[in-house]
């Protein structure tokens, strides 16, 4: 019963299958090999236009990098307050960048367009002393497991770009938000006005394997020299590559997390079955919030479920924390229906 996190999952099979592959090659270095040429048309072929994409080891380096190509001098960053690049990152955007951070409130993860043309709006153009606006950064699926629409992206961008800001969109879960929403990976990115995509492929059955896409292939310009300097330029690409042709071949990056989505909806769907227990929102992904009893708590860990306990606030009312925690229950390609319905009958206590 692992419901920790996706990073637990290891890789899939077809991806597997494509690392054994790669070790027995011998082929030209730093992507300069034939397999990444085919993965640079994939990536064309999945987003429907010519893009740029850079090969990254971690999501991290692929979100800090990726900023840090508009980074200007006094740069500020706006991002929602509980974004992974402001929470969960060590500061890499602003070690690698040089920008700052400006954090915005919002309901689900989500930023409101209002709120983020008030927050680029305390930066005057000509005041030095506060700052250089440099991007606008959001998170798809975010940190509260939502979703943004298509129009909700799009609305967004049309507040960066009124500022002459690039959208920058940390997509480590970006195959569940598609195959969640229903749409396409351009509906979902360039053609609401994303300009620069982290494209996560290790929480959803790839191993160490990330890209930075440019959906304007001259806003790469320079890039090259970001991802060698912050050691990340691979001698053997092609060991990622390999990943990434199979990741994408035939949409198996949607069809894994699309697997992984129907995990959450089952253990969504259950949770509002048990007494005692309750989901807090529709998973828009893979990812279930939930608020259990310290009692369900004990019973389920003792049983070795495996998952993380989250911040209260918003979840649970400061009166009932003696007896009620939120949690976080996230589901992978791996995760097994039996799992699930395991971690169910605990809850519900009906499991020995």
């Amino acid at each position: 019963m692992i419901f920790a996190s996706d990073n637990w999952a290891g890789a899939s099979d077809r991806v597997a299958a494509a690392l054994v592959g790669a070790a027995g090659a011998e082929t030209p270095a730093y992507g300069d090999d034939p397999v990444t040429a085919t993965v640079g048309a994939a990536f064309n072929r999945v987003f429907e236009r010519d893009v740029a994409a850079f090969f990254v080891a971690t999501g991290t380096a692929a979100n800090a990098l990726a900023l840090a190509q508009f980074g200007r001098p006094g740069g500020v960053v706006f991002c929602h307050r509980d974004a992974h690049i402001a929470v969960d990152e060590g500061g890499a955007p602003e070690f690698f960048g040089g920008s700052r951070l400006h954090a915005i409130d919002g309901a689900d993860g989500k930023i409101e367009p209002a709120a983020l043309r008030a927050a680029i709006e305390r930066y005057p153009p000509r005041a030095v002393h506060h700052g250089q606006p440099a991007a606008v950064s959001i998170s798809q699926l975010t940190e509260a497991g939502t979703a943004y629409s298509p129009a909700e992206i799009a609305g967004i961008a049309a507040v960066a770009h009124a500022a002459g800001l690039p959208l920058h969109m940390d997509g480590a879960r970006f195959g569940n938000a598609v195959a969640g929403l229903g749409v396409t990976p351009a509906e979902a990115s360039w053609r609401a006005g994303v300009d620069v995509m982290s494209f996560g492929g290790t929480k959803n059955g790839c191993f160490a394997a990330e890209a930075v896409v440019f959906f304007d292939p001259g806003k790469a310009h320079g890039f090259a020299f970001h991802r060698k300097r912050a050691g990340h330029l691979f001698s053997k690409s092609h060991f990622v590559s390999a990943q990434f042709a199979a990741y994408l071949e035939g949409d198996h990056w949607l069809e894994l997390a699309g697997r992984a989505n129907a995990m959450a909806r089952r253990l969504a769907e259950g949770l509002d079955e048990a007494e005692g227990a309750r989901r807090v929102r529709a998973p828009d992904g893979n990812e279930v919030f939930a608020v259990v009893s310290r009692e369900q708590d004990r019973r389920l860990r003792a049983a070795g479920a495996t998952y993380y306990e989250w911040p209260a606030d918003g979840m649970v009312a400061p009166a009932e924390r003696d007896r009620f925690i939120a949690i976080r229950l996230v589901t992978s390609f791996r995760t097994r229906p039996e799992e699930v319905d395991r971690f169910l009958r605990i809850i519900s206590a009906d499991a020995a």
